[in-house]
């Protein structure tokens, strides 16, 4: 399960923006650590191809993907010398796939904070550069005396060399020009700034009508960035009224689509996120259907039948023996599993077969 984690000032919309993902009802105050213990959710992921499929084949079950979403409390100008909450609640979202800022681009009298989304990404960025740096002068002597034994360990020791190097400077790792292939060395340190990032620039209901001109200013400084970035360093920004998509996951489906409709916010926050969180991680899906279940899978672009088998089980990819395979579209236009076994529409596929967002597979597996 991809696991999101949510970086803000006090009273950017953290918790509110949890709310309006997960429909949950995380505490969102207008004073500053409303929120001091994670809160953790969880949100499937809305998918009308397996809907689709699981009446085609009068599923008893239905299992889409599902994400996690993890909120901490507000990060403040000099957290990594203990101004605040300080930065040791920073390790609750250490292991996230994805690191989400949440930027406030409102002003409001019965709010207190900072209105200016760019001054809220520098204090956000410099502070979680800081918590790396100290993670990193924590580690590299143990690894550069452990590399004295173990020369594979030398160019790990180096890649970190180079991080240190930039975040002595404030400077986050996705900001550097850190090559991937050292970025994927030091994988395993879990650092804040080696992660894909996402900015939610939060505007006010009057703003709906032009949050483009609020967005802006955040696109242009991630613009550079975001243009070179890989599916795996990827940077977006997406601008939302956090508050209105709260109120509007807490109804029931019927009024939250005429709320949502209303208000201009097409399918609401939760598609536009994942969408685009799906994006910048390299994510896809595959799909199984029968009678006892269909099922949405997650897996990383690029991976082959033998690892997607393994998604469902890891017995499933040590006894791979092949893949059958059929696009949900051409499935659901044929009407069945067996009709396309029947009339030879089913493509058995190898070890070598790099399987596409979309496909229908059932796997052949000895153990």
């Amino acid at each position: 399960m991809e696991k999101f984690g949510f970086v803000g000032l006090p009273n950017a919309g953290k918790s509110s923006l949890y709310n309006a993902l997960s429909g949950g009802k995380a505490l969102a105050a207008p004073y500053a650590f409303a929120t001091k213990d994670p809160n953790v959710g969880m949100a499937k992921v809305p998918d009308e191809r397996l809907d689709r499929l699981a009446a085609m084949s009068n599923s008893k079950n239905v299992v889409p993907a599902a994400v996690q979403f993890v909120d901490i409390g507000g990060l403040v100008e000099g957290a990594s010398t203990g101004e605040g909450l300080g930065n040791k609640f920073l390790a609750n979202i250490r292991e996230s796939d994805a690191i989400v800022f949440v930027l406030r681009a409102f002003a409001d009298d019965d709010v207190p904070g900072l209105s200016d989304p760019l001054e809220h990404l520098r204090i956000v960025e410099t502070e979680l550069a800081l918590a790396d740096l100290e993670t990193v002068e924590n580690q590299i002597d143990k690894r550069r005396k452990a590399a004295k034994q173990d020369r594979l360990i030398a160019k790990e020791v180096e890649a970190l060399g180079a991080a240190l190097a930039f975040l002595a400077e404030g400077t986050p790792i996705y900001r550097s020009d850190l090559p991937p292939s050292d970025r994927e060395l030091i994988r395993s340190y879990f650092l804040l700034t080696n992660k894909p990032v996402l900015a939610i620039v939060n505007v006010s209901e009057d703003d709906l009508d032009n949050i483009d001109e609020k967005v802006a200013p955040v696109v242009a400084e991630f613009g550079h960035l975001a243009s070179a970035a890989s599916a795996e360093g990827g940077i977006e920004v997406i601008g939302m009224c956090v508050q209105l998509e709260a109120e509007a996951a807490q109804l029931d489906a019927d009024e939250r689509a005429e709320m949502l409709e209303g208000l201009g916010l097409g399918e609401g926050a939760l598609p536009r996120f994942l969408n685009t969180a799906y994006r910048i991680l390299g994510l896809r899906t595959f799909l199984t259907t029968g009678e006892k279940e269909s099922r949405a899978w997650t897996f990383r672009a690029g991976a082959k039948a033998p690892q997607c088998a393994g998604v469902i089980h890891t017995d499933f990819e040590r006894g791979f023996i092949r893949a059958e395979v059929i696009r949900w579209d051409e499935l659901l236009e044929i009407g069945s599993w067996s009709k396309a076994r029947d009339v030879g529409k089913l493509r058995v596929e190898g070890k070598d077969y790099e399987v596409v967002d979309g496909d229908v597979l059932e796997f052949r597996f000895n153990v």
